[in-house]
């Protein structure tokens, strides 16, 4: 998908520091999209906030995420240290292939793995190895990311399993996978977006997702 992200952009972290965030959060990106957002049911009772919503060329909204829980930072982290309990919820509009709005180029379809993709990325922006030169890290990323799109490529494959979790109050499939780092979902909802999920510290077997009712709540 090839997309940009605005609203929350973050500063490096300073050695063993948590990031800092340069921008206000705001609302205005989530409010242009033309798809419904989604995010944890009512039986979250924790804090929710806005991350960030990724853009096409022509500046149309494809989707963008949610967070629940603690909110995560990029850090130097020790063995054992606390990382905190988080789950990020990513809608991602149900689109067919088009042509851009100035008909220059052609926009790729969206599908569950679009979801499970930004999924898998979006775990890997909060989390490495602690223990990880920095001289090191840019070429994890890499290597980890393009993991993440072999894997959203073959949801059919060993490395995901189905989980039924309910949205909007049905029970519905989603592709699910663990790893040392948290755990991935992704699925579709009957209100034409894919919604994909992210998290650590915080179990996927007892989430819930819905429509989220009025998206300024969580500015």
């Amino acid at each position: 998908m090839e997309t940009t992200s605005r609203a929350v952009e973050q500063a490096p972290a300073a050695e063993g520091g948590p990031r800092v965030r340069t921008a206000r959060r705001t609302v205005d990106g989530y409010l242009e999209a033309s798809f419904p957002w989604y995010g944890l049911d009512e039986a979250f009772t924790g804090p929710r906030w806005l991350m960030q919503v990724g853009t096409a060329a022509d500046g149309t909204v494809e989707h963008g995420s949610i967070g629940h829980g603690d909110e995560p930072s990029v850090r130097h982290e020790t063995a054992g240290e606390d990382r905190g309990r988080f789950a990020v919820v990513v809608t991602v509009a149900a689109n067919p292939s088009r042509r851009s709005a100035d008909g220059t180029g052609l926009l790729e379809a969206t599908s569950v793995s679009s979801a499970a993709w930004l999924a898998g990325v979006g775990l890997l922006s909060f989390t490495w190895p602690g223990q990880m030169d920095h001289s090191l890290r840019d070429d994890w990323l890499d290597q980890q990311t393009e993991t993440a799109w072999v894997l959203a490529d073959d949801l059919a494959g060993p490395d995901w399993s189905v989980l039924s979790l309910p949205v909007d109050g049905a029970p519905t499939p989603f592709h699910y996978r663990e790893s040392e780092f948290g755990w991935v979902l992704a699925g579709s909802t009957k209100e034409g977006v894919h919604v994909g999920a992210y998290g650590r510290g915080m179990s996927a077997y007892g989430l819930g997702f819905a429509m989220v009712k009025d998206i300024g709540a969580y500015a």
